[in-house]
């Protein structure tokens, strides 16, 4: 108590007692509202001899008082102005605007566009686009409610029905726009906004004009981990941001919003705060300037004062405040005119960054009967409390139902009124009343009162053409569609309705989270007494209801319920009769009664009927639902109707309607054509129809559909083979593509049957990948070439040559016209989509359509992109072709024409040439001639324009199906003219004309610039007379990183190769570079490049004067005598390739990374390309990541030729100067497959595969050797060796980099010869055997540990080594012995030889070895003088042993002790009582010690006579052939008395261990309730190896230990579970867990279960058990707490934070702070102390008064916190409202700490809070 009262003095002043003075009623917590009268608020004063005096006093308290009463006036929405400041919260979030508390029960509003201008520029972005942004998040998603808001007064706007609306803003600008950079400080509390997402953290808004203000990301993962879950922060998410460091004046500015700085976050002088800028939300320390009845005034930061209003008190201090008290307040709101500022001392409101917990109340709508006032304000209103023991409050315009009717004398205090409760408001924590009798007596408040099938009345609003707006009470609207408005459909709904007519609906649809109430006025449904079908749960088959028609089709017709509720009634459910069109049986909006049959709530599908009579009659429910088990078949051929029930990845899930069996539609199956399927594929939605689809297969209840027209026609017209008899050669059958290999294709053909077409038999093309020819699930036509009947297997040909049609031109107008057709069908599937504005816009363009469109942006290609309404969501562009010579600018408006709409990539290709804009009108003809330009190329077909006309024309690219791959050089290109025969001369649906091409003229070549060229070359290729040898000056028109263009003269323009610019390139530079345009250079020609196909020609081809001219202007060239330089001038790739070698180092020019390839593709030649793969581009794993980065277009590079391509058309090369993988090269491998204990397998160069041991992966060996490989990874390897394809390689630094000079821990072991007696060597352990612990020293030695030289002590099972030395351990050991000849290496473990700590623990408490031979010499002795004779056996039986020690010696070294040497260890250990014995062969693992509670100690002689008792019989034998002498008799009747009498004693010795099964038997009959004995007997059996017998003794003890002693049986059911987790099965383990649940309590059992599989390393099941568990133990705290720890310690922190929401879920809410509190406790021993640290600020700052969570957290900071962290948690602690009790025990915590941690001035700090808080309680008091 002393040491107390040092520490923590008593202050204040003494209180003096005074006579005649009541004793003063303690302050209950309802006194917070009550009106005080004068005396009661007033200190009185005791003055007895002046009493004028003292009425001159009270007249002027009056006075004071009144003026109190104004001041302290609570807000309305009259006062506020624009411009004020406030503190909300959010109420709710809608799409377009927040509703947001404000104090004194207001309500504002925040408009979307009014909450911060990066925000508002996205929305702008998306309505521009038409389109969502993905980045754009909703306000409900970065607006919960309960999040706190500082906000603007923007605007005051009345309501048409004259109610003042507040418009509020939260937009930084606003709020914030009082300060500049200068005001700015370190420690602020800014509101900010995510304004932009960077790398390394956020831009955030803060509204200082001139500052910019970054949030890193390091300081915001705290935030993100717990306020966040985890996600990345949204632009337009709020903020608290504190200033962490402030810069340049202001002008950069650091945040951080790490929750526990926010919350410790307060306003101080230094901050420099002035009234213009002072910010709602800020905690400041405030001093008590005065006290009265209507609240505080308070006086902060030494020159503002503040009010407080009596509804932002301290509800737990009630009016417990005195004048200069010191409080922490926050400023609610500041008022720009008036100069007000007001405050709350609410505790949720002191913590800045909280989220207020309590967001509603649930009794919203409560009549309450007797309310009773608590006080009344003339000028606010009256708080009343309701019968729970809450205050609620009621505005003064809620207390009368009229101004005239109120009276304020009815609201005196105590006085009982009904009322009702209509909303809360969560500023003030306070529910809110209406005493209005209509209000009272209104059926609804708000939308979340109503539910579908309620009954209401309202009043006609209004009649608009899509319904009738009906008003049900003065706050809640609802619509009645048109398709409601009657029983019938109503043409003129006006005349059967008026505005202002009462009307009786019933509720069809209710959201309230949208505000949308849907309503019907049909009679039958409003006044209906069958149940109300509002969901798909509440359909039982046999359930009767009433729903209506949506739609009738000839599949039958689908009804709907409440809460758009809805099901199918099939065609044979509608009438017993048939019903041969549903359609016009039936209609739209006619109310119908039906019967459920089928419900499947998760697929919310319902299947009703219309016949009620007969099947209420059978009973029979569900006879028409889809069944595995159905009787129909199909036949192949077969035709159905299907409806789209899913979307797969393979394909369609379909029901064929006519018997509603479920089948499948495969994607490839919807079409002949490639692209139509994919477009089909892409808009056919759920419950679309497709008719005529025939069935393809019926197998194993699996229905396969095609929808192939081909197919069908084939099937139909009997073209199909039914059977392999049926086939004969060089038939041609319609199939399709099953597979595709390196080999071949194979085909499919209806009835099933199949064949091969090899690869030279697929196309008359060289086929290099059957992949690039066909696609599987394609259309083809087959010719059969042979058979095998015998295997029946069929040879197909595909060629076109083989398959082909006489007539090509008609077979290439059917596909078109087929193309075209399908579609036309899926614009019409398109056209149906009508919530999809896409679809609706690209169903609206076809080709030849005219747009006007607004130029969005030019691309410095040429191209362009447009957009405009009609074309929203579509991406319009222009290739530089189309834009023609016009100069568009961004913001341009355009006049486009459409060539293509690509209806599957939403991309619409235009032209803006004026010669396509403006057709010139000309009479055609069919089959006429024509002469065309290609104006754009698609899949199927290509778009063209005919010269003289302009009209586009539709031409196909394909002549036959199996026309499907065409080189580069018979493409369509743009540009090119084609002769087209038109087939027909009006455009159609298509929009363009049909056409095909015509005998091929002389096609001038008019066609857009690809990469590799430029306009000039593919615009003037023109005749020219150069020959090879020329000298030609000219002008550089353009340069490129590979090539540059000249123009030779008007006409000609050459071209000049980078690699023909410089003799000696050096790398790394760019020969290109070197030339300008505009320069005048002389070149000489060397070639020619064909302008169509690109091939450079030879001299000698007949078109090389058509050439573009190839130019060089290297000096070696221009020196020449003009005759042309040896080339390889082939036309051949592998004769120009022939010239190059493996090994032969070349320059080459960098072309383009390959991204997709992962190549980089280089040019040596004009004529000459190469590829370098991944691996081969560096030595330095980190160029990989980046490729693109580290080489630039037309860089010279000097790389190595490794090989030419299989298609001899480009080089292989290398840039690491390796061209085989040979022993000791250095490359680059990619892992491919990490395995723990062996090595890694690695991806090498050239398509090879290497492998890295562990021993090669560091030249340091690490306890985890592959921790830091994954697959994926890029590193450096060096090749150890390669024989027959296997590599081994090396990862070592020594061997990767030989010229680094790091220490080499561990040096390689490559054989026996390198390891040296005595040497200390480091590896990993291999196994541990019968014969000792193998060691691996490398990949290629293993040595050997003998077990008396792993440890010096006694180890009497082998299990305990093989727990402690697990496979891949690493150790160090010493070489012993080497054996070159036979590979042997014996090593010691022993710490004596490593000088390391032994790799047993000590706290085993095994023995040590005794190894004293002198000693053992000696007692032989003794033991020969006492025996005197051996007998013969006995001398027989010593070389016995001898021979078999011996031979056991050459075995792997097993200690095997000899039968002599056994017996002298008894008898020397015979005195002590205890034995030695032998480690037997088998032991239990580590998941269950067998051996609990006891030692394997063996009984004294009983070992003797069991190894004697052969002996003994020998001797008997002997002594009764040879008579024995008195004496010798004499002895050997001592000798069997002193054994026996041994025996004895060792029998009755309690300490004895049992040895045999039969001493078991007896230790269990005396005590059969023992556990611990049972265990023991089952490890017994166990170590011998009979686990049969283990089982059978648990089974035993199951059945003999008492019922009650359930913790006994318990321990035998655990151990019969760790026998099957180690010796059975999955499945006997889980009979023995099924068996133990049913004995025991379940939960123990599971919790045991659990254990085991965890301590085995069995997490996938255990972490199944644990989820079983909360299935079933969701109640139980243990659970979720011990799934807690499993997880952080397997290091899964976010399946905990999962887990945690999941328990709050589960467990009812008074577990719930415990449950957090032991979550973060976890947290901070397993698991992210930053997220313990958020999830105790969390729960503190919604539970501040929990002393236990306070204690718990400043434990668990001490242990893992900063002194600075703990500090600040006790300064929050000490300046907590608590009882005195409480605070002192912190006062006492805290002081400790200082006094431990701290400096004498800390621990000085500490006494003065105390000191303070002491005096602050006198004071207290005796006010």
């Amino acid at each position: 108590m002393e040491s107390m009262e040092e520490n923590f003095p008593r202050g204040g002043t003494q209180k003096k007692s005074v006579q005649g003075k009541a004793p003063r009623q303690p302050i209950e917590q309802d006194n917070l509202f009550d009106t005080c009268h004068e005396e009661g608020s007033q200190k009185r004063k005791r003055i007895h001899d002046d009493q004028g005096k003292q009425k001159k006093l009270k007249a002027e308290k009056k006075e004071a008082i009144k003026t109190n009463a104004k001041d302290f006036e609570l807000l309305t929405v009259e006062a506020l102005s624009e411009g004020m400041l406030l503190l909300g919260c959010v109420k709710e979030s809608n799409d377009f605007e927040l509703v947001v508390s404000l104090p004194n029960g207001l309500v504002g509003f925040v408009q979307v566009t009014h909450v911060c201008d990066a925000y508002s520029k996205m929305l702008n972005e998306q309505v521009a686009r038409e389109e969502l942004l993905e980045d754009l998040n909703s306000l409900s998603d970065l607006y919960p409610p309960g999040m706190l808001v500082r906000c603007h007064v923007s605007s005051m706007e009345k309501t048409t029905e004259g109610r003042q609306s507040v418009k509020l803003s939260i937009n930084p600008k606003d709020v914030n726009k009082a300060l500049n950079p200068t005001a700015l400080r370190s420690g602020m509390l800014l509101s900010g906004l995510v304004s932009s997402v960077e790398d390394h953290g956020y831009l955030v808004d803060i509204g200082v004009s001139g500052a910019k203000a970054f949030l890193p990301r390091q300081k915001s993962q705290s935030y993100l981990k717990s306020a966040n879950k985890g996600a990345e922060l949204k632009i337009g998410q709020y903020l608290n941001c504190l200033i962490e460091e402030v810069k340049n004046n202001g002008r950069i500015v650091r945040l951080s919003v790490h929750q526990s700085e926010v919350a410790a976050a307060i306003a101080t002088e230094e901050q420099n705060w002035t009234f213009s800028n002072l910010l709602p939300g800020l905690v400041v320390k405030a001093q008590v300037q005065k006290v009265t009845p209507y609240g505080l005034t308070l006086g902060f930061l030494s020159s503002f004062t503040g009010i407080v209003d009596f509804m932002h008190l301290d509800p737990k201090k009630g009016r417990n405040y005195t004048e200069s008290q010191m409080v922490k307040a926050c400023v609610l709101s500041v008022h720009p005119t008036s100069k007000v500022v007001r405050l709350t001392l609410r505790q949720s409101f002191l913590q800045p960054g909280g989220v207020l917990s309590q967001l509603s109340s649930g009794r919203i709508g409560t009549v309450v009967e007797e309310a009773v006032v608590k006080s009344f304000h003339p000028k606010a209103g009256a708080v009343f409390e309701l019968d729970d023991g809450t205050l609620a409050f009621a505005r003064l315009k809620h207390l009368s139902d009229t101004k005239k009717s109120f009276r304020p004398g009815a609201f005196r205090m105590g006085s009982k009124h009904r009322c009702r409760i209509i909303d809360y408001s969560l500023m003030d924590e306070l529910a809110l009343l209406s005493l209005k009798r209509r209000i009272i007596a209104a059926p609804f408040l708000r939308y979340q009162d109503i539910s579908p099938g309620h009954v209401v009345e309202g009043k006609v609003l209004a009649l608009k053409p899509f319904g009738m707006q009906v008003k049900v009470t003065d706050h809640i609207r609802g619509l009645v569609p048109h398709l409601h408005l009657a029983d019938v459909l109503l043409k003129h709904p006006e005349k059967k309705y008026s505005v202002g007519d009462e009307v009786k609906c019933r509720v069809l649809i209710s959201q309230p989270e949208e505000k949308k109430l849907l309503l019907t006025l049909k009679k039958t449904l409003v006044t209906s007494k069958l149940p109300v079908l509002a969901s798909y749960e509440a359909a039982k088959p046999g359930l009767m209801a009433h729903g209506f028609v949506v739609c009738a089709r000839e599949f039958g017709c689908i009804v709907k319920f409440y809460n758009d509720v809805k099901g199918l009634v099939p065609k044979n459910e509608l009438s017993s009769e048939p019903v041969p069109s549903p359609e016009k049986a039936f209609y739209a909006g006619q109310v119908v009664k039906v019967i459920v049959l089928k419900c499947e709530p998760e697929q919310e599908r319902l299947l009703l009927s219309f016949k009620l009579t007969s099947r209420a009659a059978s009973g029979d429910g569900g006879e028409h639902v889809p069944k595995k088990n159905r009787d129909v078949t199909y036949q192949t051929g077969q035709m159905v109707d299907v409806k789209v029930l899913k979307k797969k990845d393979n394909g369609l899930e379909v029901s064929i309607l006519s018997d509603n069996v479920s089948a499948h539609l495969p994607t490839m199956h919807l079409s002949d054509h490639v692209v139509s399927c994919k477009l089909l594929y892409r808009w056919l939605q759920e419950g679309d129809i497709l008719p005529k689809v025939m069935c393809l297969s019926d197998k194993g209840g699996h229905v396969t559909l095609c929808r192939k027209p081909a197919v069908i026609s084939a099937v139909q017209e009997e073209q199909v083979v039914r059977s392999f008899s049926e086939i004969q050669p060089g038939m041609q059958l319609i199939g399709y593509v099953r597979n595709i290999m390196s080999y071949g294709v194979f085909v499919e053909f209806p009835f099933g049957l199949a064949g091969l077409a090899p690869k030279s038999a697929m196309s008359d093309k060289f086929v290099t990948d059957p992949k690039d020819h066909f696609e599987v699930g394609q259309t083809v036509v087959a010719k059969v070439t042979s058979m095998d009947e015998e295997k029946q297997r069929i040879l197909l040909c595909l060629k076109l040559s083989e398959v082909g049609l006489e007539d090509p031109v008609t077979g290439s107008f059917s596909l078109l016209s087929r193309c075209l057709e399908e579609m036309k069908e899926i614009r019409g599937v398109m056209s149906k989509r009508n919530h999809s504005k896409v679809a609706q816009n690209l169903c609206g363009l076809i080709p030849g359509k005219k747009l006007h469109l607004v130029v969005q942006e030019m691309k410095a290609d040429g191209s362009a992109f447009f957009n405009g309404s009609c074309v929203a969501g579509l991406t319009v562009t222009a290739t530089r072709y189309h834009v023609g010579d016009k100069s568009l600018v961004a913001g341009q408006k355009a006049r486009v024409l459409v060539l293509h709409v690509d209806a599957l990539q939403c991309v619409v290709h235009v032209s803006l040439r004026e010669e396509l804009l403006n057709p010139k009108a000309q009479r055609l003809k069919e089959n006429s001639q024509h002469t065309a330009v290609v104006q754009h190329v698609a899949e199927e077909f290509a778009v063209a324009s005919l010269v003289e006309a302009g009209q586009l024309t539709a031409i196909p690219v394909a002549s036959h199906f199996n026309d499907t791959f065409r080189f580069d050089s018979e493409k369509l290109k743009v540009g090119q003219t084609v002769s087209v025969t038109l087939k027909t001369v009006q455009t159609g649906d298509w929009g363009v004309l049909l056409a095909v091409q015509g005998p091929a003229k002389k096609r001038a070549f008019v066609r857009s610039r690809k990469e590799s060229e430029t306009v000039e070359e593919a615009l003037l290729a023109m005749k020219h007379s150069l020959r090879v040898g020329d000298m030609v000056t000219g002008t550089v028109k353009s340069v490129r990183p590979t090539a540059v263009t000249v123009a030779i003269d008007d006409k000609v323009t050459g071209s000049i190769h980078v690699s023909r610019i410089l003799d000696e390139v050096p790398v790394g530079t760019f020969p290109t570079s070197r030339l300008k345009a505009g320069q005048q250079v002389t070149a000489r020609v060397i070639g020619g490049k064909d302008v169509k196909t690109h091939r450079y020609l030879p001299i000698t081809h007949p078109h090389f004067t058509q050439s573009v001219p190839e130019l060089s202007i290297r000096p070696s060239d221009l020196k020449g005598d003009g005759s042309p330089a040896p080339r390889p001038s082939g036309d051949s790739p592998s004769e120009r390739l022939g010239p190059y070698k493996a090994g032969q180092t070349v320059t080459c020019f960098v072309k383009k990374y390959n991204t997709i390839k992962t190549w980089l593709e280089v040019e040596v030649a004009p004529e000459v390309r190469g590829r370098v793969p991944q691996l081969l581009l560096s030595l330095n794993p980190k160029v990989l990541k980046h490729p693109e980065k580290s080489f630039k277009n037309g860089q010279a590079l000097s790389a190595t030729v490794t090989g030419t391509e299989a298609s001899k058309t480009n080089l292989f090369l290398s840039l690491i100067g390796a061209h085989s993988l040979v022993e000791g090269t250095i490359t680059l491998g990619t892992i491919t497959k990490v395995t723990p204990h062996v090595g890694l397998t690695i991806a090498l160069p050239f398509g090879k595969t290497g492998k890295a041991g562990i021993f090669h992966l560091s030249d340091s060996y690490s306890e985890q050797p592959v921790e830091n490989f994954s697959v994926g990874k890029h590193v450096r390897c060096c090749v150890l060796c390669n024989k027959d394809n296997k590599i081994e390689v090396s990862l070592r630094q020594s061997r990767t980099n030989p010229k680094s000079k790091n220490k080499v821990e561990d040096p390689e072991i490559t054989s026996v010869e390198d390891v040296r007696e005595g040497q200390l060597v480091r590896g990993y352990v291999r196994s541990v055997k019968q014969s000792g612990v193998f060691f691996g020293l490398s990949s290629s030695v293993v040595g050997r540990v003998q077990f008396h030289n792993v440890v010096p002590f006694f180890v009497p099972k082998q299990s305990l080594y093989e727990q402690y030395l697990p496979e891949g351990k690493l150790l160090t050991a010493k070489v012993l012995s080497v054996n070159n000849k036979e590979s042997h290496v014996e090593l010691s473990l022993l710490p004596a030889d490593t000088g390391k700590p032994g790799v047993l623990p000590d706290s085993l408490g095994l023995p040590l070895c005794d190894t004293d031979k002198e000693k053992a010499a000696e007692f032989k002795k003794l033991k020969a003088k006492r025996k005197r004779g051996v007998s013969e056996g006995e001398q027989e039986r010593k070389p016995r042993k001898k021979r078999a020690r011996a031979t056991d010696e050459d075995d792997s070294g097993v200690e095997v002790y000899c039968r002599e040497e056994e017996e002298e260890e008894e008898d020397k250990r015979k005195p002590k009582g205890t034995s030695r014995v032998e480690a037997p062969r088998l032991q239990v693992s580590s998941g269950f010690t067998w051996d609990e509670g006891f030692d394997a100690l063996e009984v004294p002689g009983s070992h003797h006579q069991e190894e004697s008792s052969d002996s003994d019989k020998e001797e008997e034998a002997q002594t009764t052939g040879k008579k024995r002498t008195k004496k010798e008799k004499e002895q050997e009747k001592q000798r069997v008395e002193k054994e026996l009498s041994k025996m004895e004693a060792a029998l009755m010795d309690p300490g004895r261990q049992p040895q045999t099964a039969d001493d078991f038997d007896r230790l269990v009959l005396s005590n059969p309730n023992s556990s611990i004995l049972w265990l023991q007997y089952m490890a017994f059996h166990l170590q011998a190896t009979e686990i049969e017998k283990a089982r059978a003794v648990a089974e035993r003890a199951l059945k003999t230990i008492s019922f009650r002693e359930e913790q006994e049986k318990l321990n035998v059911w655990v151990a019969l579970l760790n026998l099957e987790n180690m010796y059975g099965t999955e499945e006997t383990l889980m009979k023995v867990f099924e068996r133990a649940v049913q004995y025991n309590e379940p939960l123990k059992v599971f919790q045991h279960l659990a254990d085991i599989y965890a301590n085995s390393e069995k997490y996938q099941q255990a972490d199944d058990l644990y989820n079983r568990m909360l299935k079933r133990f969701r109640q139980e705290k243990s659970v979720w707490l011990r799934y807690a720890t499993f997880l952080l310690k397997r290091g899964q922190t976010e399946a905990t934070h999962r887990l945690l929401d999941r328990a709050l879920r589960g467990l009812p809410a008074k577990e719930h702070v415990d449950v957090i509190s032991k979550f973060a406790q976890l947290e901070f021993h397993f698991g992210d102390p930053e997220h313990a640290k958020a999830v105790f600020e969390s729960t503190l700052s919604s539970y501040p008064k929990r002393t236990d969570i306070w204690s718990i957290y400043i434990d668990m900071m001490i242990k893992h916190g900063s002194q600075k962290e703990v500090r600040d948690i006790f300064e929050r602690v000490i300046h907590l409202s608590l009882a005195a009790k409480r605070m002192k025990f912190f006062f006492k915590r805290y002081l400790d700490y200082e006094k431990k941690y701290g400096t004498s001035e800390t621990i000085q700090a500490v006494k003065v809070a105390a000191l303070e808080y002491v005096e602050s309680k006198s004071s207290l008091v005796e006010s």
